[in-house]
């Protein structure tokens, strides 16, 4: 049971070793300007293997719980699927229902781990895999695995990495499940903190804020809804930036190459942005059009 591209990577991965007698995942929805009607990941990955697909619009009206018993699971795997599956859902499967989550539990519970921990300036995140409980992401945990947030890493990279070492964690924690060797370990509740979903409004930001703390949400938010500026009138996007340590007044333009704007406790390195009603351009481009220069305001 999952939807986007980080389960669908987890759904390659374990049917190379296991039988995946069904997947579950959200409806088809619609994308970009033209909204046409696309498949998530997870279903285009399983009618590739010849899987059969499942997309409810709801787990709470008998039907997918009559779809699952006739499927007869052994283990339910679930990956950033999306919807809370209730308690007659999760006693169907003989070994239960495991989650692979994108943090290091009990921190980051909830919809958007990965952007939380980019977002908060995290060093470290990491994938857990757990039972799956009635609760949000509060299941024992069975297995984990860290990886480090490097500077150059932002939503795109760290969705990557953090797939394939899900992936992997899924396959150990099945084959562990299989032998009877799996742990479970509770959850640290006083230890907990949450990852809500991301709102459009969480993109905008003033150039007096921190300097890391808008590096931070641009590379966070570079899929979406993406970090912003408003700059006379009209609405900037900036798709891909870098922390400097030039220092200057806030808002203050200090370098052209690249494009370097000052911020408190720092400075920002505009490298790729996309201003309302035009294309995507390096920051140097958008200076230039705007005849901006060192020592102007933003």
């Amino acid at each position: 049971m999952g939807t986007p591209e980080i389960a669908a990577v987890c759904l390659k991965r374990l049917a190379l070793e296991h039988e995946i007698v069904g997947v579950f995942c959200q409806p088809d929805k619609p994308v970009g300007r033209k909204a046409v009607v696309t498949p998530p990941p997870v279903k285009l990955a399983a009618l590739e293997r010849g899987i059969e697909v499942f997309q409810p619009l709801k787990l709470r009206d008998g039907e997918a719980e009559k779809t699952i018993e006739r499927l007869a699971p052994e283990l339910i795997a679930v990956v950033a699927y999306g919807r809370i599956l209730p308690k007659e859902i999760l006693e169907i499967p003989r070994w239960g229902c495991v989650n692979i989550h994108a943090s290091l539990l009990p921190k980051y519970r909830g919809a958007a781990p990965i952007q939380r921990a980019l977002m908060n300036g995290e060093s470290e995140t990491g994938v857990c895999s757990m039972y799956m409980g009635e609760g949000l992401d509060t299941g024992d945990i069975i297995a984990s695995k860290s990886c480090p947030i490097e500077d150059g890493d932002d939503a795109v990279s760290m969705f990557e990495k953090l797939g394939a070492l899900g992936a992997q964690l899924l396959c150990e924690t099945v084959s562990d499940i299989e032998k009877g060797s799996a742990a479970a370990t509770p959850q640290n509740d006083e230890e907990a903190s949450l990852a809500p979903p991301l709102q459009k409004s969480e993109g905008a930001f003033s150039w007096q804020d921190s300097a890391r703390d808008i590096f931070n949400k641009a590379r966070a938010l570079c899929i979406w809804p993406n970090a912003c500026f408003e700059y006379e009138g009209k609405t900037v996007k900036l798709l891909k930036a870098r922390f400097s340590p030039l220092e200057g007044k806030a808002g203050e333009v200090l370098s052209l190459q690249p494009l370097t704007v000052a911020a408190k406790g720092g400075a920002v390195q505009l490298l790729e942005v996309k201003p309302e009603g035009s294309r995507l351009m390096t920051g140097k481009e958008w200076a230039a059009g705007r005849r901006l220069k060192a020592g102007d305001f933003i």
